[in-house]
Parts: C-alpha cells; structure tokens; sequence
C-alpha cells in the first residue's frame, strides 16, 4: 500500500501523523510512504531523516493526496484537506465529529473510509488510541491552569500550591478517565487541594486507592458539581463519552457565583465542550474571559509538545496502520471488531452511531462490514 503524511495545517499544531521510525516499520513490511517536505520538524525529524528510512519526499499536500492510498494524520482534516479526499482514499487520524458537523459532511461528501482514532476501542472497552492524548492533555491542562491563575493573566494570582502559612489552590477535576487522572496526578505534584468527580463508584474506588486519600472522590451529581465548582480555583473539564458530544456541566450561571480570576480548562474542547461558555482557541490565542472567569480551551493542546506527542500516539497507532496496510481497510476493518468501531465515515455514509445521534444525521453499517 502507498501511505501518505502531511504536514499538518491546524494553527501551531507541530505532530506528525508517522514518526521516521514508523516509518521505517512500515517501509520494512513492504510499503511505500510518501511524507510531506518538512511534515516531522515540530519534532526535530528532517527529510533527510525519513529519506534514510525508506521514504519518499514530495513538496506539498495536493502530491501528497494525489500518490497515497491511505492518509495518515494526526489532527482532523481541514477544509482544504477534505476537498482533496476521494472514494479511493483511507483517513486514519482523529476525527472528532460529533461537535463539527461541517467536516462530518465534507467527508461524506468525499467518498473516502474515514477511521477516528478516538472511537477505536480494546478488549477492556477503553480507548486506546485516545489514552496517550488524554495522558498529555491532562498532565498540561494543570501547567496551564497555574499559569492563567497568575496575576500577569488575569488571573486569582495564586500558586497553585500555597507556601507555608497560605492555604493552596482548589483544584476540581470533572471526570475520573484517563485525562482526569494524569491531571489529578500533576494537581497533587503541585501540592494543591484535588477533587476528582465521576459517576462510577468502582472508578472512585479505585481513584481512592491510586491516590491513597491525596484526593477527594466525589459521586457527579449536579448539586455537587455545583457547589464545588463555586468553591474552585481551578476547573478542569476531563468528560468523554465515546463519539459523543460532551455534557455541559458548568453553566454561564455557574460563573456569576465563581470566584473572579478563577480558571476553567477544558480537556473536551473537541468533544464540543463541557463548559456551557466554552469554545475553541489555538495556541495563538489560548485564554479568554468571560463573566470575570478565563477559559483555556485549546482544541489541540499536545500539539505545543510535539516530540512527546507523537512518539506517545505512534505508539499506539502504528500496530493498526500496519494491519491497515497489509490487509488493505476492508479486510482490516472486518477482522478487528475494536478497529471497525473507529469507523465513523464511509460510503458516503456516517458509520458511528453516537456520532450520527450527534450530528442528527443517519446512521448505516457498511454492507460490506456486516457480511
């Protein structure tokens, strides 16, 4: 098969869909790939570097679409990019489509096998492609969080972990996944007071015994919800559900009562938000204000740490390109149940069903995927 890498266009976003080594990987397995010229410097990875494992430059992304069989990203397609997708064409990348129904529609529109990375699903339910993502955004929605809390951002200008003699900051986490944790664990490093919300008791549980009490647990009912995040220096938003749109769990009611200078951070920006007055920003512009409370909301936050990224998401992404590729997508997709489950575009068609809920579109399973 003949895989494709672009470079990615979405403002400041530094990843690349193949690392040089998996690259290699795939060279060694009998494929060719065809990388963008200069698609790996986020990274520090040259031309010269993929050249030396087997792969092809070309100048731009329209040569890049025009050779591969199979697209590799990391961020979703923009505009331009789905406009060059055809019927022939695999898409494996993060997709998040049940907040963005234009790009939903655009790759319906292009005929290509569109596979999310973030509904690709394991034997244990969990979303492994998801994980080193989550872990990344996690541990930095608490470097940023601190850094907004600073008076020279507007902030309450607290350090996250007091001093002696002054109280730290409360730190509310809503979600008790992946994201959640690698939050909790950066909040606790910092010396700040944690609670971490979920509607789980055996992930509570099991948080209690991870943390051995450094955290408070706390079952997500709204009146809880509602009563410590009015207490809350620091919010991070860490709710995911498969496919689906997130809830919105801090309302703009909830910011009249907060604390002027408090922080919201939202890990489910891509997901549509778990904060009513969130929306997305880049690494450009990062924080906004609203009611007197900043909102960090950057739709792709592991991008402003590339090399650890992508080498984190390659990880985990290279065994199913792999199997992609040997097999072809069809083939692939019927043989793993936990690949064919990142299917969410093909035929024309939305093939996820939480996704199709979302975006009030249809939902079909592939003929050819059920047979």
């Amino acid at each position: 098969m003949k895989i494709g890498v672009p470079k990615e266009i979405k403002t400041q976003e530094y990843r690349v869909g193949l690392t040089p080594e998996s690259v290699g990987e795939l060279v060694r397995a009998g494929h060719q790939v065809v990388v963008e010229t200069n698609a790996g410097m986020g990274l520090g990875a040259t031309d010269a570097d993929y050249v030396k494992v087997g792969a092809k430059i070309l100048p731009d992304a329209p040569a890049i679409f025009g050779e591969a069989e199979m697209i590799v990203k990391v961020k979703e397609p923009q505009p331009v990019e789905c406009a060059m997708l055809k019927p022939h064409h695999t898409l494996f990348t993060y997709l998040h489509l049940a907040a963005d129904k234009p790009q939903a529609e655009a790759l319906m529109k292009s005929g290509a096998t569109c596979i999310a990375y973030e509904t690709v699903t394991n034997a244990a339910g969990r979303l492994p492609l998801l994980q080193p993502m989550s872990q990344v955004a996690g541990r930095m929605s608490i470097n940023v969080g601190a850094y907004a809390l600073m008076k020279t951002q507007r902030g309450r200008g607290l350090l996250l972990g007091g001093v002696p003699g002054v109280p730290p900051a409360n730190v509310v986490i809503l979600g008790g996944g992946v994201s959640g944790v690698h939050a909790a664990e950066m909040a606790i490093g910092a010396r700040a007071n944690v609670t971490v919300f979920d509607r789980s008791m055996p992930r509570l549980e099991e948080l209690d015994v991870q943390f051995a009490g450094a955290v408070d647990t706390v079952y997500a009912t709204q009146a809880a919800i509602d009563r410590a995040v009015i207490e809350a220096d620091l919010v991070i938003g860490a709710v995911l559900i498969p496919g689906a749109a997130a809830p919105k769990l801090v309302t703009r009611a909830h910011l009249k009562q907060m604390k002027p200078g408090s922080v919201l951070v939202d890990i489910s920006i891509d997901q549509g938000g778990c904060f009513e007055t969130s929306r997305p920003t880049t690494h450009d512009d990062p924080i906004y204000e609203v009611d007197g409370i900043l909102h960090y909301c950057v739709a792709n936050m592991p991008g402003a740490v590339p090399r650890t990224s992508t080498y984190a998401l390659n990880n985990v992404t290279l065994p199913f390109a792999l199997d992609i590729a040997n097999k072809g997508a069809n083939a692939a997709l019927k043989a793993d149940r936990h690949l064919a489950n990142g299917l969410n575009v093909a035929d024309g068609k939305i093939t996820h069903e939480a996704v199709a809920h979302d975006l009030d579109l249809p939902f079909a399973r592939p003929d050819w995927l059920t047979a």
